[in-house]
């Protein structure tokens, strides 16, 4: 079955993001509610919810806001059908009856709850609508958080299923897991036990909130928000609801249920509208000081009052760097509060399977998906041994779980010829299956050694005669050594005899490339190094030029943050396959210099080729260069794929992956599609206005330092950019080619590097993260 059309019933949270991410994958959707207008108020909410949940203002106009009551009928078109009402079995049934008397024949009803039982939900329906039912719990929020766990019941067509899930996978972007109708399903099962576990652990171990965050948190491989900081993320008030619901469906003997504590302060703490960031505060705050400022508390969990919060320093976190083992192994009261907190947590999933799932790598999907843990908790154990984490469960006066058992002297998850093995509950080994289409460099790396490899790139064989340039440097920054390597790749494959066809330049990381490594920049202007400065710009030129003209064709994959450098490899790319969630833009300006990698070349020359056209801007010298200066002077960045599109960075046929593990795939068979008759673009000329355009762009620029949006320096950076996108002294009877404008871009870089407002920024970026703001 195909799904074209869907319904969301319930406009709150959940039911108004799940409509939101349907409409970004291109679907026409329905969201009622039962509250007269809240459909439509959620919709206006989302049009300016920072997070977005709408990936472009488009998405927002395919969503149709009704109320339940008298809007019920415009469900019937719908394929799928998502339920998202309040999480009470009588008010769920009370729809499923209504939806029984309009839905079509053959639409898949679905349900978003996590702690009611399939077979509760769909007792008293008719045979059709129990075949047509399944459960699909989305995480919040459900553009961003990629776990969907999805659960059939013994009567559910499997062809709905598998609608359903395919759709998940490859529309909105979910790893999709499989599991078993349980409390919790899988990630709520485990992630709210460790929770519960973190929480008692530090109130009997007397640790701070502070501390208990800085252990439970990067050190584990957890982000960085620890379990307190989640806990506000997410609300304080959530989660008595679903220990509540977890206590009333599990027996009483389960690990969860024993070691569940009522805890007066966080009732108080709720009753007082403190329930975390969308209250009052949590367990922090931010508080206001005399002056006006704001300074970020902790609660004392003893007293229950409130402080300036403090970074706390554990011997254990340093230890922690040596290996999880080694965190939980320490003897400082953080050893002791991590050793607690992964022996229960671990021990309890290893007892969950094959209950919740049948499979290890199921459960591990789940919770790096679901609670963006960096492993899930069987490659935790290998990580701290399966025979370490028997004798401390041991230790405990607890039992081994079986599957932990089995385990004993080997490791959850091996390599065999080349292939990622997981152990089955029975002990034997299987291998991790990926879905049909799914391409993941991290197993391309098993297989074998790069072709070319430094200190800060790597060069892989995708097959079929296309290679994959990764770049491995911190956060993957640009430098010299990554220029160096596609200088060779560009030799490599631009060879009459070699293997290879095309190249795909692509990464696993959290970011594609956040730009020029700044540190080394600064460095090198602090010691006067101008000549090495400049050399690394005509450097990134000529690769980057090189790159563009190759005798092959070169297709870049983003996925996360492509800034500043990062941007400019992609707009030197035959075709981008990115992401849905890349995040691209030229940031140049503001760390006070412009883009001098052909950043700005490149996006004039886009405004250019579309200006006239149907949709795009006005015919002339003029829009062009109106266009890019707007979008680079105001550092501007696509926060999404859809937008990066409407700025430029992409266009028309470049193509955008919902699913982050089929970006590789998806890159390679676009650049696959080239291969034949490639030939490299011509180079490009412009005509560009010259002074009286840079003169015009002046005017712009004055009008926001009279409204006060500027600093001094940003006046600066303003006039340099104008005169590389107009041309220099050109004027519009001349054109002018690539080169020229190269050349501009990289004296107007040079000349603004050298200031100190400049240097200034750039420490500020790297010392902060942020840019210099007015």
């Amino acid at each position: 079955m195909e799904i074209e059309h869907a319904a969301v019933l319930g406009a709150g949270t959940m039911g108004s993001g799940i409509a939101a991410h349907l409409a970004n994958a291109g679907l026409p959707v329905v969201l009622l509610d039962i509250v007269p207008g809240a459909a439509k108020a959620a919709v206006e909410r989302m049009r300016k919810a920072d997070p977005p949940p709408l990936m472009s203002p488009e998405a927002a106009k395919r969503i149709t806001a009704g109320d339940l009551p008298t809007d019920l009928p415009r469900v019937g078109d719908a394929d799928w059908l998502v339920e998202a009402v309040i999480e009470r079995l009588d008010a769920k049934q009370a729809l499923y009856a209504k939806l029984e008397t309009v839905r079509k024949p053959g639409s898949v009803v679905s349900s978003n709850t996590s702690t009611i039982p399939l077979a509760h939900l769909i007792d008293g329906r008719s045979a059709a609508f129990a075949a047509d039912f399944l459960i699909t719990h989305f995480f919040n929020p459900p553009r961003f958080m990629r776990l969907l766990e999805v659960v059939a019941g013994p009567s559910t067509r499997a062809d709905a299923l598998a609608a359903v899930s395919d759709f998940a996978d490859r529309r909105l972007g979910k790893g999709v897991v499989r599991c078993k109708d349980t409390p919790g399903f899988i990630a709520n099962r485990i992630g709210t036990f460790w929770i519960q576990s973190a929480i008692n652990a530090a109130l009997d171990l007397g640790l701070t909130v502070e501390e208990a965050d800085a252990i439970a948190g990067r050190p584990m491989g957890i982000p960085k928000t620890g379990v307190f900081g989640l806990l506000d993320l997410v609300g304080l008030d959530v989660m008595p609801h679903v220990t509540a619901s977890m206590l009333a469906t599990l027996p009483a003997d389960d690990p969860y249920c024993v070691q569940s504590r009522d805890w007066p302060l966080l009732t108080r703490l709720i009753a007082d509208g403190y329930t975390g960031r969308k209250g009052k505060g949590g367990f922090y705050r931010l508080a206001k000081r005399d002056d006006g400022s704001k300074v970020k508390e902790a609660l004392n969990l003893t007293t229950g009052s409130y402080s300036p919060a403090e970074r706390p320093r554990m011997e254990a976190v340093e230890a922690g760097k040596a290996g999880l083992r080694a965190l939980a192994e320490h003897p400082d009261k953080g050893g002791r509060f991590a050793r607690r907190v992964l022996v229960s947590t671990l021990g309890y999933a290893a007892a969950l399977v094959p209950e919740i799932c049948d499979d290890i790598a199921g459960v591990d999907q789940a919770m790096r998906l679901g609670y963006n843990w960096r492993d899930g908790p069987f490659e935790m154990i290998d990580r701290v041994g399966a025979d370490w984490l028997a004798e401390q469960i041991c230790a405990d006066g607890g039992t081994v779980p079986p599957v932990l058992e089995r385990a004993a002297g080997r490791r959850f998850y091996e390599v065999a010829d080349g292939a990622l093995m997981a152990l089955a509950p029975d002990g034997a080994r299987a291998p991790v299956v990926r879905p049909a289409g799914v391409l993941l460099l991290s197993d391309v790396k098993r297989r074998g050694p790069p072709v070319k490899r430094n200190g800060s790139a790597s060069l892989w064989d995708i097959g079929d005669g296309v290679l994959c340039f990764e770049f491995t440097s911190k956060m993957n920054a640009l430098d010299l050594e990554i220029l160096t390597l596609f200088r060779e790749t560009i030799e490599l494959i631009g060879a009459p005899d070699n293997a290879w066809r095309a190249l795909v330049v692509y990464n696993e990381g959290d970011n594609f490339s956040v730009g020029a490594n700044l540190g080394l920049a600064l460095f090198a202007a602090n010691v006067a190094a101008w000549d090495q400065i400049e050399t690394l710009v005509a450097e990134g030129q000529t690769v980057f030029q090189a790159l563009r003209r190759a005798p092959f064709p070169v297709v870049g994959a983003p996925s996360g943050m492509a800034l500043g450098g990062g941007c400019e490899i992609l707009l030197h790319c035959d075709a981008i396959q990115a992401h849905a969630e890349s995040y691209i833009g030229l940031v140049e300006a503001g760390v006070g210099v412009v883009p001098a990698w052909g950043g700005c070349r490149s996006l004039l020359a886009r405004h250019a080729a579309t200006a006239g056209t149907p949709g795009g801007i006005p015919f002339g010298p003029m829009p062009p260069v109106a266009k890019a200066f707007e979008t680079i002077s105001l550092a501007k960045v696509g926060k999404s794929a859809a937008e990066a599109r409407a700025l430029g960075f992409l266009r028309a046929g470049d193509g955008i992956t919902m699913n982050r593990d089929r970006l590789l795939a998806d890159a390679k068979a676009r650049a696959l599609e080239m291969v034949a008759g490639y030939r490299p673009p011509e180079p490009v000329t412009l005509t560009l206005p010259g002074p009286s355009g840079r003169t015009a762009l002046g005017l712009f620029v004055e009008s926001f330092r009279l409204q006060g949006k500027t600093m001094p320096h940003d006046l600066v950076v303003a006039d340099a950019l104008a005169e590389v996108l107009t041309g220099g002294a050109t004027d519009p009877t001349e054109t002018v080619d690539e080169d020229a404008l190269l050349a501009l871009e990289r004296q107007a870089f040079m000349r603004l590097i050298r200031t100190g407002a400049t240097l200034d920024r750039v420490e500020h970026m790297l010392n902060t993260g942020k840019p210099l703001r007015n």
